[in-house]
């Protein structure tokens, strides 16, 4: 399904036409859902809402690739993967829920297991009263006893098997939901767009960076930020920059070691969490990576045309500089605004930067 929209207007609209057109849009939508059968939370809603709006190409598709009639788990799919930050709850509520049921089940068979156990006990134990009581015990009654017994025992072995079998099946059914959650917790810490870790992942990762004075002594942050980014997005459009965003995670995660954290920590900045690198590496690294988005990464998707390569300015600050992560953050942002403001394309170590008392507001850069 591949839904069209209406053309941009000239001109900004005036409060009652914007609100009839929202209008519009929300009755489009609406006989749009009731039409494939989708029910109308409003999580699916908001799924159907940015399809309307033409705002994310790549969720149009991948909605039209479910048919005229998709299917509600299909659908949830597509909000966590498209609204992460908003459909958390409703992902862990529903785990939850899955749990809680799996969890009643296994109590259930584990009750019907008790109850069988206690009839098994009950006919052994009137088989045995009904020996005791007898003066004469004959073969007959022996054979009509130890039939009794045999056909209990018989029925109590198959219930036992039964009993194992749906353990196993309740065990790979709990199983599945584990592998949700761990798939979860990914989802939660995965930046969508470039599936990079997201800021939440990165606070803390850095964090955890001062538990121990060892990893203070040679661990470091390095913050890259793509040079006049916002120029990029008004001249060539948002899907351009997109483009522009996932090719310098993509370079900055395959220069990267595995042993490092690597974040978008918000637009077009990224974040390396750096551990038992000297400073002179970290600086190593910090050029490899900005010397791999020049080359790499072209405007406009083609090496020479025009506007040129992107280029990325890189701040870096050795943690034992810094008295905590949030320090350390502040000093690594302030050698990238140094970079910046000498010119862009090229990476500063806190350590090699003067008092900067006297100096502009090193966040002005962000108003790029």
């Amino acid at each position: 399904m591949v839904v069209s929209t209406a053309p941009a207007a000239a001109s900004a609209p005036t409060s009652k036409n914007a609100n009839t057109n929202a209008s519009d849009i929300a009755t489009k939508i609406a006989l749009a859902m009731r039409a494939m059968g989708v029910m109308g939370t409003p999580r699916n809603y908001e799924i159907y809402y940015e399809v309307f709006a033409g705002s994310n190409q790549e969720l149009n598709a991948e909605l039209g690739a479910l048919g005229s009639r998709p299917r509600q788990e299909d659908l949830d799919r597509l909000s966590i993967k498209y609204f992460i930050q908003t459909s958390n709850q409703l992902f862990v509520d529903n785990v939850r829920d899955q749990i809680a049921n799996k969890v009643e089940e296994v109590m259930i068979l584990f009750e019907r297991e008790r109850i069988q156990l206690e009839r098994y006990g009950s006919i052994l134990s009137q088989s045995s009263d009904g020996l005791k009581k007898r003066e004469i015990v004959t073969q007959e009654i022996l054979q009509r006893i130890s039939g009794i017994m045999a056909s209990a025992t018989d029925s109590k072995i198959e219930q036992g098997k039964q009993l194992v079998t749906h353990m196993i099946d309740k065990s790979a059914e709990l199983e599945e939901v584990k592998s949700k959650l761990e798939e979860y917790k990914k989802l939660a810490d995965t930046d969508p767009m470039t599936q990079l870790c997201n800021r939440r992942a990165f606070d803390r990762s850095i964090a955890h960076l001062y538990d121990d004075p060892k990893k203070v002594m040679y661990g470091a942050l390095v913050l890259a930020d793509i040079d006049r980014f916002k120029q990029i997005n008004d001249r060539y459009g948002h899907p351009v920059g997109d483009k522009i965003i996932q090719h310098v995670a993509s370079i900055i995660r395959t220069t990267a070691s595995a042993d490092m954290v690597v974040a978008r920590t918000g637009g077009e900045q990224f974040a390396v969490i750096i551990h038992g690198m000297k400073e002179a590496a970290v600086t190593e690294l910090a050029e490899t990576i900005r010397k791999a988005v020049e080359r790499l990464v072209p405007i406009n998707g083609h090496v020479g045309s025009q506007g040129g390569a992107v280029t990325v300015s890189i701040g870096a600050c050795m943690a034992a500089l810094a008295d905590s992560a949030d320090d350390l953050y502040t000093k690594a942002d302030r050698a990238l605004y140094m970079s910046k403001a000498n010119g862009r394309n090229q990476s500063t170590q806190f350590s090699a930067l003067p008092d900067l008392k006297s100096s502009k507001n090193w966040l002005l850069y962000k108003g790029e």
